[in-house]
């Protein structure tokens, strides 16, 4: 199984990249909303993938699917948990940056939900039955760069910590965030609770 490809971006299409690597030239398909984030043409990047064969009655594919960090891919993985939604029809659906989808889901936003490329009102639904109260913490992906460090007084808070860091939040900010979900709700009893707390708190502040 791969499970990451680094090489230099030849072209971009519509919801897949041609790289670069070692000579060797692989499609990897990318959802819109990090398709945005990618670098220009000619340079380099570095992916995490979702590996696996699309099958029809005479043939075997084996398909690429790329993301800038194991946080988007894991709510990849959640999003096409949802009855209806396969591998290709993820890509296109998550067109919209994945923490504005996260949060659409997390508040029930229909509206927002149906607006997804393949998306209509029942399949929204069923993505809200399924997922709601439990993609909080990929509603925190921001875009500013911060390298991840290690530190935390408990294993869940260094747990919780060291996905914020990849997230990208910076470590005194994350740190912050983390003490005032616990003193909030001092019961949690592991990191994907504590950082859907985090969700919480940060969703009734803005």
């Amino acid at each position: 199984m791969i499970c990451s490809i680094s090489g230099k971006i030849l072209k971009k299409n519509e919801y897949s990249v041609l790289l670069s690597v070692h000579g060797i030239g692989y499609e990897v398909f990318i959802p819109a909303g990090v398709m945005r984030s990618l670098p220009n043409d000619a340079e380099e990047v570095s992916l995490v993938t979702y590996h696996y064969h699309q099958s029809d009655p005479s043939k075997s594919i084996p398909v690429l699917i790329g993301f800038l960090h194991d946080i988007e891919k894991e709510f990849f993985e959640k999003f096409i948990t949802v009855s209806g939604i396969g591998p290709k029809a993820a890509v296109k659906a998550l067109s919209e940056p994945i923490p504005d989808i996260a949060k659409a889901i997390d508040s029930g936003n229909l509206a927002y939900l149906k607006s997804l490329p393949g998306i209509g009102a029942q399949r929204a639904r069923e993505i809200v039955a399924k997922l709601q109260g439990k993609v909080g913490k990929f509603g925190l992906i921001q875009s500013v760069a911060e390298a991840p460090q290690s530190a935390a007084a408990t294993d869940v808070e260094q747990e919780a910590l060291s996905v914020l860091l990849q997230l990208q939040y910076k470590r005194q900010e994350a740190e912050q965030m983390i003490k005032r979900a616990m003193q909030r709700n001092p019961d949690v009893k592991n990191a994907e609770d504590l950082l859907n707390e985090v969700y919480r708190q940060r969703t009734a502040q803005s």
